[in-house]
């Protein structure tokens, strides 16, 4: 048996019980919260809702796992905000988004799982086969975007010429940055250092209507002088980001401590396992704010622009 949720048709188990946040309310970011993600799952999931929703009043949340765990949300707010929160009691945070219950989705969840039902709900990008997790980190020049730090870890020459340019359009939206700068992270800056892929993708990325700059460093993501984006696979990614957080500590930016899937029909902002609810709650800002500033539909714009241009 299935039901209408806000112009789609969703499983009857997708009835929400709580109010549906307002669709245009100026300002309002409806965010999708998965209170089963994280290896602290639920109790720090709760935390880091309860700080976000407080903390910005135009947030709404649809709480997205048990019965229990969302109560414990509504319990601790005023019953007078109790409208800023739906709660559905099954499903995916990605369904949810697909559904129209929420304009974007927060999980620290297993990231594979993520991905996965993230791809399969909302959809690709024409081109996009593996969608990649952008992480931004504080350099000593300012920050910079790296990808992939977790989605695709073993990518072929095709997959990093996609993340490049999902990049650098991301890059040039978010950070306003008109023609980012793109690098090849590998093992030397010299031509042909590094392993095979490393040696046959520069090819492609050389030929990408974007500007490449050639191979930096693990050094060079740490100044951020070479490069504004810097693109790897998400094996290696996901272990400098790591260690750089491990080394930063509470230095790292708010936007670092989450990752952004792109090349996906929908925000989907990734927080690692050991997230706190600090982190919870920058992740659901983060993804407030991408919302806010229209910040897919202006990334999508600039890879056509870029495809029929480079046709």
């Amino acid at each position: 048996m299935t039901r209408p949720i806000i112009g789609r048709v969703v499983p009857e188990q997708w009835r929400s019980t709580g109010a549906p946040a307002p669709l245009r309310e100026p300002g309002t970011a409806r965010i999708a919260v998965d209170l089963l993600g994280g290896d602290h799952a639920p109790a720090v999931v709760v935390d880091g809702a309860l700080r976000a929703v407080q903390d910005d009043p135009s947030l709404h949340l649809t709480l997205v796992g048990p019965a229990e765990a969302a109560g414990a949300v509504l319990d601790a707010l005023d019953p007078a905000e109790h409208h800023r929160i739906t709660t559905v009691p099954g499903g995916s945070a990605a369904e949810a988004v697909a559904a129209g219950l929420a304009d974007a989705l927060v999980s620290a969840g297993d990231t594979a799982v993520t991905v996965l039902s993230a791809a399969r709900a909302l959809g690709r990008w024409p081109g996009v086969r593996r969608p990649p997790l952008a992480a931004v980190l504080p350099t000593a020049a300012g920050r910079l975007v790296l990808l992939d730090v977790g989605s695709s870890v073993d990518p072929d020459e095709p997959a990093l010429a996609m993340h490049a340019r999902l990049g650098a359009a991301y890059a040039a939206v978010v950070h306003d940055l008109p023609d980012p700068r793109v690098g090849l992270l590998t093992i030397g800056t010299e031509p042909g250092k590094g392993d095979r892929l490393r040696r046959s993708a520069p090819r492609l990325l050389e030929a990408l209507p974007l500007r490449y700059t050639g191979l930096v460093e693990g050094s060079d993501v740490v100044l951020g002088t070479a490069a504004d984006v810097v693109v790897t696979d998400g094996f290696t990614g996901n272990v400098l980001l790591k260690a750089l957080e491990a080394a930063h500590g509470a230095e790292q930016a708010d936007d670092s401590r989450a990752a952004v899937l792109l090349g996906v029909r929908g925000i989907v902002v990734v927080c690692h396992g050991a997230a706190t609810g600090p982190d919870l709650a920058g992740g659901i800002g983060f993804a407030a704010g991408l919302h806010r500033r229209a910040a897919l539909a202006a990334i999508a714009e600039l890879m056509s622009y870029n495809e029929v241009s480079h046709e």
